[in-house]
C-alpha cells in the first residue's frame, strides 16, 4: 500500500498540500498517485507568479506509462517551483512528500480537501 501522510489534506485528484502556518501551502502528488503512474519521466510546473484555480489544470505529468494533468488543489498565486523535481522528475517517485514537492502557491481559497484518513479510505493508501 502507498503511504499517505497525517499531517497532509489531498484533493480528489491526488495532489497532497502542506500549509506552513501562514507561509505559501507546498503542493506536489500522492505517493498513492505516483506509485499508479510508474516512473515519472516529466513534469510541466505553473510559473512562478501564475494564478492557479482550485479543480483547474495547471500543468502535467508524464510517466512511462500515460501522461496525467495535474490539478490545482487550491486557488492562489505561485510563488515558488521545485526546479530540482524538473530536472529530475523521478524524485517524485522516490520521495513525492519530500524531495518531490512541485510547487509553492500564496493561497487566497482552498479547494475541497480531504483529510488523510479520508483519502487513504477512499483510494487505498496506508496512514
Amino acid at each position: 500500500m502507498s503511504k499517505v501522510v497525517a499531517e497532509l489534506k489531498y484533493s480528489a485528484e491526488h495532489e497532497w498540500v502542506a500549509v506552513d502556518g501562514g507561509g505559501p501551502a507546498g503542493i506536489g502528488i500522492s505517493a498513492v498517485a505516483a506509485d499508479a503512474l510508474g516512473d515519472i519521466v516529466y513534469v510541466d510546473l505553473p510559473e512562478v507568479g501564475s494564478a492557479v484555480t482550485a479543480g483547474e489544470t495547471c500543468g502535467e505529468v508524464e510517466s512511462t506509462k500515460s501522461v496525467s494533468d495535474l490539478y490545482a488543489p487550491v486557488t492562489g498565486e505561485v510563488t515558488e517551483i521545485n526546479t530540482a523535481v524538473v530536472g529530475d522528475p523521478a524524485l517524485i517517485n522516490s520521495d513525492p512528500y519530500g524531495a518531490g514537492w512541485l510547487f509553492k502557491v500564496a493561497v487566497t481559497e482552498a479547494g475541497p480537501l480531504m483529510s488523510a484518513e479520508e483519502y487513504a479510505a477512499a483510494n487505498g493508501g496506508e496512514l
